[in-house]
C-alpha cells in the first residue's frame, strides 16, 4: 500500500435521511472534520460522493450555535437544506455532540442560526426558515403551462418562486396520483430553472384519505446536464409548509397541526417527512439511518 504524507484522516458519515429503513431515504455524506479543507476540495468531494449533497463540519462563528456546516452538491454551495440540516445533526449527536441547549441542536448556515429539535423515537425536526413567494411572470406561467401540457395544473393554487436560501418554483397538481404520472422533460425543466431563477421545480398533490400520506411530493433539478429527481427534499418540504400555511391550508383544519409528506415513491424510495406546527411555526422532521462510519482520507 502506497503511503500518501501530509493526509489529514477524518471523520467521516453516510446516512439515509427521512427513514427508518436503511436505502429507502435521501442518502448523506457528512465529514464531521472538515477544518482545513479549501472551498475547491468541498466542492471535489461533493462531486466525489455524487450524492445531492455533501456537508462539511467547522468550528461556529456565532456564539449561539454548535457547530457551522457548509452544504455542496456536485455543481455549487447552497446556503441552506433541509435533509442536510438533519443528517449533519444526527450525524453529530452519534458522534457525541454536546449541545448548548438540552434537547436542541443549533446549526449555523449560509442563512444564519437553524434549530434542530431532539424529539423521542430517533426523530429530529428543524423550524422552517423564513421564505419570500414570488408570483410568476406572464411569460413564466406560459411557459410553465406549456410543460405540464398534457399534465393538469391545479387551477385553484397559483404556482409560486419560494425562495429559502435555496429557491424553488412550487406547483400544485390536482391529486397525488396526478403527482405521480407526471413525466417530467429535461429540457423543459432546464428552461424552468433558467427562466424563473429557481434551484428545482416542486410539484405535489393531495391524498384524498390521508394514505398512505397526506401529500405526495416530487422535486426535480437539472444538475450538471443531468435530469435528477431529488428522493426526499427538507426544503421543499419546508417551502410546502410555509405555502399552505399562507394559503390558509386549503385542505382543512386537520393541515394546520401537521401533516405528512410521502416521497421517492417513483424512485421505488419510501421517504416520510413529518409537519408539526408549533407555536404558529412549522417544523420538519424524520428520521435517519446511518449506513457508513469510517475515515476520509484527505
Amino acid at each position: 500500500m502506497l503511503r500518501r504524507d501530509n493526509v489529514t484522516p477524518r471523520a467521516y458519515k453516510q446516512v439515509d435521511v427521512f427513514t427508518t429503513s436503511p436505502l429507502q431515504g435521501n442518502p448523506l455524506a457528512v465529514i464531521l472534520e472538515a477544518e482545513g479543507l479549501t472551498e475547491m476540495q468541498m466542492l471535489s468531494l461533493a462531486r466525489w460522493t455524487n450524492l445531492s449533497e455533501t456537508t462539511f463540519v467547522f468550528k461556529p462563528t456565532n456564539p449561539a450555535a454548535d457547530y457551522l456546516v457548509r452544504i455542496f452538491t456536485p455543481e455549487k454551495e447552497l446556503p441552506f437544506a433541509g435533509h442536510p440540516t438533519l443528517g449533519t445533526a444526527h450525524a453529530l449527536l452519534e458522534s457525541g455532540l454536546v449541545t448548548k441547549q438540552p434537547g436542541i441542536v443549533m446549526q449555523e448556515c449560509g442563512v444564519g442560526l437553524v434549530a434542530v429539535n431532539i424529539l423521542p423515537e430517533r426523530t429530529l425536526a428543524f423550524v422552517a426558515p423564513t421564505v419570500t413567494f414570488q408570483t410568476l411572470t406572464v411569460e413564466e406561467r406560459e411557459l410553465l403551462i406549456t410543460h405540464f401540457q398534457p399534465a393538469v395544473i391545479e387551477t385553484n393554487t397559483i404556482p409560486v418562486i419560494a425562495d429559502m436560501g435555496i429557491r424553488w418554483l412550487m406547483v400544485r397538481m390536482p391529486n397525488a396520483q396526478a403527482c405521480l404520472t407526471m413525466t417530467p422533460d429535461q429540457a423543459m425543466i432546464k428552461k424552468l430553472q433558467v427562466a424563473c431563477h429557481v434551484d428545482g421545480v416542486v410539484v405535489y398533490g393531495a391524498y384524498s384519505s390521508g394514505v398512505p400520506a397526506d401529500y405526495e411530493m416530487r422535486a426535480f433539478l437539472v444538475e450538471l446536464d443531468k435530469l435528477v429527481e431529488d428522493p426526499v427534499t427538507g426544503s421543499a418540504n419546508a417551502c410546502l409548509a410555509r405555502l399552505l400555511k399562507t394559503n390558509n391550508f386549503p385542505d382543512g383544519g386537520s393541515t394546520s397541526l401537521g401533516y405528512q409528506v410521502q416521497q421517492g415513491t417513483q424512485l421505488h424510495r419510501k421517504g416520510l417527512v413529518s409537519v408539526r406546527f408549533i407555536h404558529d411555526e412549522p417544523w420538519i422532521g424524520g428520521q435517519i439511518c446511518t449506513l457508513v462510519n469510517g475515515w476520509l482520507h484527505i
